[in-house]
């Protein structure tokens, strides 16, 4: 008898069935001597629509909802439903005695598998491989320890409920909004709080109202230092300032106080992949959604990397055995001299990053111990690859130890203070050259000495502004989304991407800005829904579910009854919404105001009226024709007159032979000039008597 192996993704079936010897490649699965090794395309089976359940809500009706059945069914998704078949097809072979479960070692890869066990009616024993990296020892390892699948039943339980939670809430308030204010607006249990994030912020923003302030900064040959009394080193009127300034110009003073403590740093903990995300944004500008992808090439693809969707960053005391393989498999290229004076000596991180209690599903992101060949990498696979590599040389190497000096100089009764370090032993910082966490505002002091006399070389009344807060980058909303609870480690580059599809957030550079579509759907959600403390509640009870100490029956319950209280709300609301894409161009049908919306393919005119469904997709050519008012870009366009230029935003018009202003007439005789002067060189008389005629003309 054979064991069926059900992976999720063909690429981990493909080197599992190498591991265990399945020689024989089949169209949809491979076997060998003792193993079948199938796989899933991502979901092969989701929850049904609720056109499932009845054909009339193929129709969204404000007075259909709340949807909510009596109990939920599953669907095979049709996109991949040849996948299902061929799956569906081997699980009724009399030669499988058990089933495995090979998909990804956590609540999402455990409710793939076991909603595909459901719909084949899976009634035979099966196991569960849990792995938490994809090299050849691990899934040797993996297979020889296989733990009984019904292990996991809490995990599927918590899955079950996270997916159900989700569908009951985004789909009926989604509903609701959609048909309530006939726009296409979304809300869900994860998107909405972490959009009100991002609109609270920018309202700080907006209303802040910078106040202009002044600091006394004297020079004094050895260090620069700012006048201060009690707590406070600003002047809110220049005169102040610079009145100090003039007072202690010139004069001499001495050192009346001078401390120093010496202050160990210790290393940071490893990644998990919340703060992976966060680093890679900040030092490369990577969205959540890129670092995630890319990880997930070096989890599958290279096997250089243990599991990526963590949320711990501790080890655990069972690895602690494989730390001199994994540090000898970097210990090349730019981590040779880093990584083998390390070597020499018993790999010891300590209780502070080895804590059984701390790590839950899987431990941090390490290396694997896969020989590591850089060659083979890409550049951002090569540079995620260069943190994750560097945080783990760092777990062994010292803390930073530095001396903290803070002086105080007294010139004609003024105080002035200064800060400063010295770094006595780099320790884990020489993993960065010093690069992390160095204080610019820190500067480096000489030796000094109580009472020691100074000359105030020069002092100045430094103008500066009070600053607002900062937006939102990717990396600082992470930090929001993990603070709040909101989503999993697994979900949150998701999160972000749907705000960006949804066109309720957009990039500016490397900042996330909310657009007016946000500010109006916050106010037109339900209140208990912009909340981060609600989905964070709904976050530790499928913890708790997960953990085998909730009630997953009693979840359910208040998500339907919550359901039910947000559609009446929506209902309920008097509120009007003012669509923030409305062009100036009518609808052909109906004469209402056409929408403009980006998608994929470029940008689309859909009138507002989903009844009347008129769309137009327009093939939109940006010229180097610059719009008088606002100077941007215009497109070339096509009309019953003839081609024209149109700038969006003004709506300017000009048209493509001159007849819309001077300016394009200008263009057009200039061109004529250069085309002849291309063609044939005009003779001197001729050129003279062209250009005199067109001066004329202008």
């Amino acid at each position: 008898m054979k064991s069926l192996v059900l992976t999720e993704k063909p690429s981990v079936a493909r080197e599992i069935a190498r591991v265990l010897g399945c020689a024989s490649k089949q169209k949809n699965y491979f076997e060998g001597p003792r193993h079948v090794v199938t796989w899933a395309l991502g979901h092969l089976v989701e929850l049904a629509e609720p056109e499932d359940y009845d054909k009339k809500y193929s129709t969204w009706k404000l007075e259909d909802l709340p949807i909510i059945p009596k109990s939920m069914r599953l669907k095979v998704i049709r996109q991949t439903s040849h996948q299902f078949k061929a799956v569906s097809h081997l699980a009724k072979r009399n030669d499988l005695s058990d089933l495995i479960i090979a998909t990804d070692a956590g609540r999402e890869g455990e409710l793939v598998a076991r909603w595909i066990m459901e719909l084949v009616h899976w009634q035979k024993p099966f196991r569960r491989l849990w792995i938490s990296s994809q090299t050849d020892k691990a899934i040797k390892e993996g297979f020889a320890s296989l733990r009984p699948g019904n292990s996991y039943d809490n995990l599927y339980h918590s899955a079950v409920c996270r997916a159900e939670a989700d569908w009951l809430i985004g789909l009926n308030v989604t509903r609701a909004l959609t048909c309530k204010f006939n726009a296409q607006l979304a809300a869900g249990r994860v998107q909405t709080p972490t959009l009100s994030a991002l609109v609270k912020r920018e309202a700080e923003i907006r209303g802040f109202k910078p106040v202009d302030y002044w600091i006394a900064e004297a020079d004094f040959g050895l260090f620069r230092a700012q006048w201060a009394k009690g707590g406070e080193n600003r002047f809110f009127e220049r005169e102040k300032a610079q009145a100090i300034c003039a007072k202690v110009q010139g004069k001499q003073g001495n050192i009346i106080e001078l401390k120093s403590r010496e202050k160990a740093e210790p290393h940071p903990l490893a990644y998990d992949l919340t703060e992976l995300q966060r680093d890679a944004n900040k030092r490369y500008g990577f969205p959540a959604k890129q670092t995630s992808t890319v990880l997930q090439r070096l989890y599958e693809q290279h096997k250089l990397v243990t599991y990526p969707r963590t949320d711990s960053r501790y080890l655990s005391s069972d690895i602690v055995s494989t730390f001199k393989e994994r540090m000898a498999a970097i210990a090349v290229g730019p981590y040779a001299q880093l990584a083998r004076p390390l070597l020499s000596k018993p790999l010891q991180p300590g209780k502070r990053v080895i804590d059984d209690s701390k790590v839950t599903d899987h431990h941090a992101i390490i290396p694997t111990g896969e020989r590591l060949y850089l060659q083979k990498l890409t550049a951002d696979e090569a540079r995620l690859f260069d943190l994750i590599a560097r945080r783990f040389i760092a777990l062994f190497c010292p803390p930073c130890i530095y001396e903290q000096i803070a002086v105080t100089a007294l010139v004609e009764g003024e105080e002035f203070r200064a800060k400063g370090k010295v770094v006595k032993q780099a320790g884990w910082k020489q993993v960065y050259d010093l690069r992390d966490d160095e204080d610019e505002t820190e500067q480096r002091l000489p030796q000094l000495e109580q009472g020691q006399k100074l000359m105030v070389r020069s002092c100045s009344a430094v103008d500066r502004q009070t600053q607002p807060p900062a937006r939102y980058t990717e990396g600082t909303l992470l930090t929001v989304m993990e603070k709040h609870n909101l989503g999993t480690p697994a979900t949150r580059a998701d999160i972000i991407e749907k705000l960006l599809q949804t066109e309720t957030i957009e990039r500016s550079g490397n900042q996330l800005v909310p657009t007016a579509k946000a500010t109006q759907l916050l106010e037109l959600a339900p209140e208990e829904l912009r909340s981060p403390e609600l989905t964070a509640k709904w976050e530790q009870e499928l913890e708790a579910i997960a953990r085998g100490k909730g009630d997953k029956d009693q979840f359910l319950k208040g998500i339907r009854q919550q359901a039910r209280t947000m559609v009446d709300k929506v209902a309920g609301s008097e509120q009007v919404y003012k669509h923030h894409n409305a062009t100036r161009s009518r609808c052909p049908e109906c004469g209402q105001f056409l929408l403009e919306r980006k998608g994929k393919q470029g940008v689309m005119l859909v009138c507002p009226d989903r009844a009347c469904g008129y769309k137009f997709r327009e093939n939109k050519q940006l010229t180097n024709r610059r719009c008088p008012q606002c100077h941007k870009k215009m497109e070339l366009r096509q009309g019953k007159a003839g081609k024209f230029f149109q700038c969006r935003p003004c709506n300017v018009i000009e048209m493509l032979d001159g007849e819309g202003g001077k300016r394009g007439r200008k263009g057009q005789d200039g061109n004529l000039v250069k085309k002849y002067q291309k063609d044939a060189p005009l003779s001197s008389s001729l050129g003279d008597a062209l250009k005199a005629a067109l001066e004329e003309k202008k």
